[in-house]
Formats: C-alpha cells, sequence, structure tokens
C-alpha cells in the first residue's frame, strides 16, 4: 500500500473534484465519519469543514487529501476500505476528524481518497510537517501486515507505478503508438481476461483495440496482431500499431500466456461479482438502468449489438477487481439472450432463482447475428493524478532590469 499525503488551502477544491468523480461515476463516495447528517449537498460537506476551519483562522492550510493506493493483487472489498481507511487515520492521529472516504474507479489499481482537515473541535491545528516520516509510514507497514497487503517495497522492487495514469487514446491528439504502448502494457499487467475479446472490452475504456484481421486473411493466419486507436463510434481510425512493434510486446503469443494465467487468477472473483450483477439486474427494468447501476459500483458492462438493434453479446468489466467475464462464463441468465428476454418482458422476475425454463428456449439456442459495428457504453477509468496530488512548481519572478 502506498500513501500519499498532500495539504492545502482549499477544502472546497478537493471536495468537488470528488465529488465530480462520483458524478460521473468514476468514484463512490463510501463513508462519512464523524457527520451527524449522512445525506448532505456538496455544499454542505464543504461547509461543515469551513466551519471547523474558523476556529482556528490562524492556520491557512487546513486541507488534508490522502491517497491510499492498492497492489491491483490486493483484494479489498468495501468493507475493508473502510476499515483500512479508520486505522490510518486512526494511526497518523487523526481519529477524531472529520471525514469523507471515496473509492475511485478511475485508473489501474485499487484507490480510495480521504478528505478531512487538521483543525479540531477545540480549534487546535494538527500537526501535519513531517507527518509522513512520523507516523504514516509506521501505520502503513503495520496496516499492509493486518490485512496481509501487497508490501510497497515489493512493488517498488518490481518497477510498479501505483499512480500510473491512463489517458485515453485520441486520434490527432495523442502520438498514437506511445498511447497504445502506455494503455496495453497497463491493462495487460494489472486486468485479468481470458481471451482476445475480453482484451478489447478494457481495452475500448481508453478508446483502444486489439485486430487479428479477418479469418481469412494472411495476418489472422500467421497469427498476427494490430493494435489501433478507436473513434467515438468504435470504428478503428488511424496508422495500427504491429504488437512486435510496442515495447512490452502483447503480441498473440504472449497474450495467449496471459489466458492461461488470468483463468485461474480471476476465478477467486468470480463468486462475487455474479452475485452482484444478479443482485443488480433483478432491481433494474431496462438495459440503460442495469448499466448506470453497475457503473457505480466500478462494473461496466459491454454491450455488443449488431445492425439491426439485437443484443448479442455482453462483456462484464469489473473496474475493482480487474477481472473481465463474459456473460455466459458468469451465469447463463446474464447472457446477451437472457438478457433481453428478461428485458423485453418488461416484467419482474426474481434472478435468485437458477431456473432457466423462465426464459424461452429459442431465445437461448438463437445464434448471435454477426456484425462488425460495437456499441459501448461508455465508462471514464483513466484520471492523472489529480490537480490537488500536484506537487506545484513555485513561478520564478522576473527580474527588472533598470
Amino acid at each position: 500500500m502506498v500513501a500519499k499525503i498532500i495539504t492545502g488551502k482549499t477544502i472546497g477544491g478537493v471536495i468537488r473534484y470528488n465529488e465530480q468523480k462520483v458524478k460521473t461515476e468514476q468514484a463512490k463516495l463510501v463513508q462519512m465519519g464523524g457527520f451527524a447528517v449522512k445525506n448532505l449537498s456538496v455544499a454542505d460537506k464543504i461547509q461543515s469543514f469551513e466551519k471547523l476551519q474558523k476556529l482556528n483562522k490562524r492556520t491557512k492550510t487546513n486541507a488534508v487529501h490522502i491517497s491510499l493506493n492498492f497492489s491491483p493483487k490486493d483484494k479489498v472489498d468495501e468493507f475493508m476500505l473502510q476499515k483500512i481507511a479508520a486505522d490510518y487515520l486512526k494511526g497518523i492521529g487523526f481519529e477524531n476528524q472529520p471525514y469523507l472516504l471515496y473509492q475511485h474507479f478511475d485508473a489501474a489499481h485499487p484507490h480510495i481518497h480521504l478528505v478531512t482537515t487538521n483543525i479540531s473541535s477545540s480549534g487546535k491545528r494538527i500537526e501535519t510537517h513531517n507527518l509522513g516520516k512520523l507516523w504514516s509510514e509506521q501505520t502503513r507497514k503495520e496496516i499492509e501486515e493486518r490485512y496481509h497487503l501487497v508490501k510497497a517495497e515489493e512493488q517498488l522492487k518490481q518497477k510498479v507505478n501505483f499512480l500510473q495514469s491512463l489517458e485515453k487514446a485520441s486520434y490527432s491528439k495523442t502520438e498514437t503508438k506511445a498511447a497504445i504502448s502506455n494503455i496495453t502494457r497497463e491493462v495487460i499487467r494489472t486486468y485479468r481476461f481470458t481471451s482476445i475479446p475480453e482484451l478489447n472490452a478494457v481495452l475500448g475504456q481508453f478508446n483502444v483495440c486489439a485486430y487479428r484481421g479477418e479469418k481469412e486473411s494472411e495476418m489472422y493466419k500467421n497469427r498476427g496482431i494490430i493494435y489501433s486507436v478507436l473513434d467515438s463510434n468504435g470504428h478503428r481510425i488511424g496508422v495500427p500499431i504491429k504488437a512486435s512493434s510496442i515495447y512490452s510486446k502483447p503480441t498473440l503469443s504472449n497474450l495467449e500466456k496471459c489466458f492461461v494465467r488470468n483463468k485461474e487468477e480471476r476465478k477467486s472473483y468470480k463468486e462475487e461479482l455474479r452475485n452482484t450483477i444478479l443482485e443488480t439486474v433483478d432491481k433494474c427494468s431496462s438495459q440503460k438502468e442495469l448499466s448506470d447501476r453497475l457503473r457505480s459500483k466500478g462494473i461496466r458492462p459491454v454491450f455488443r449489438i449488431n445492425d439491426d438493434g439485437r443484443l448479442y453479446g455482453v462483456t462484464y468489466v469489473d473496474n475493482v477487481s480487474r477481472t473481465v467475464f463474459t456473460g455466459s462464463s458468469l451465469d447463463k441468465r446474464l447472457s446477451a439472450n437472457a438478457l433481453s428476454a428478461y428485458f423485453s418482458r418488461k416484467t419482474t422476475i426474481s434472478f435468485s432463482a437458477p431456473d432457466l425454463r423462465e426464459f424461452p428456449s429459442d431465445e437461448l439456442l438463437k445464434p448471435p447475428v454477426p456484425s462488425n459495428r460495437i456499441i459501448v457504453n461508455t465508462y471514464q477509468p483513466d484520471d492523472p493524478t489529480p490537480y490537488e496530488l500536484r506537487q506545484k512548481k513555485k513561478k520564478r519572478r522576473k527580474k527588472l532590469h533598470t
């Protein structure tokens, strides 16, 4: 676990940053510690902190923004994140401070953001100078042992950048090869997929696609693969990049090794993801509602729709556990045909019962209609280090010549 503490002078800017992530479904407000009322507006949250800060007007640097970053190998659920956050705040002397805990889904590693203030209810200032060296490091190590987390030192030896940011590839706005290289390397390193379509379900979040060519093409027969940037409609544009020319070498042979390894590694996440999606489906009356609800949980469903508007495939990308499953591999009730049948009837069906006779046999057996057009639900999973977490450079004053 890597902890990063940034102090500032504008609590409002830090809160608005995190709330904007919530609004765009890239984050979730997990907990409000020390607040008597839980259902507060953004303005109310800011005012609550500012009221406390006014008890000590002499202290200008009174906003504390902490990010706790975990290894992609760490299995941390929402409940564990709350316990870790509470333990960490206690360890650095902030156990009595109000705080907001946000879980973010916008980077290639699990991470949370804590927003608090260093002004106590008595008006005293909590010392933040050398907080990292004096208290944070020791607390971090204790938490790693207590929750069996991957140690930060081990990750540093592997040269893993916890704050690796993935900007969406944009044709004509970013250098194509560099953008594709960064995205493919980070996705392949951190996500557990078992096929090219599953890989593309993740890459599509960053406007990138892996393509083997048509089955009758020489490229396909020679086991070639290229990577391209996608436009807003999911179409490949620009000059494609050969896998062999990318530094991390995401060739078909190397990907197939990942498929075998990932098939085993993702097993422990399957049951929880399956239950989460089934419970969510049972509460929805439309495909859009299902997409919205799942995305708020960090799960991105990729729906494949042919030119006739028929849903013929669905893949679920869990951006929290970094696992990818097709609907049918999770549960027959989560396949494209089953979902189509369910939503077309617009009636409440309990998905807790495993009786597949609820779905017409002709719908379950009907083969998908092939199509080259893919329609996906957009989800912004990437995010560079936020403005509030960046180290500001001091501007040099220009000397006046007399």
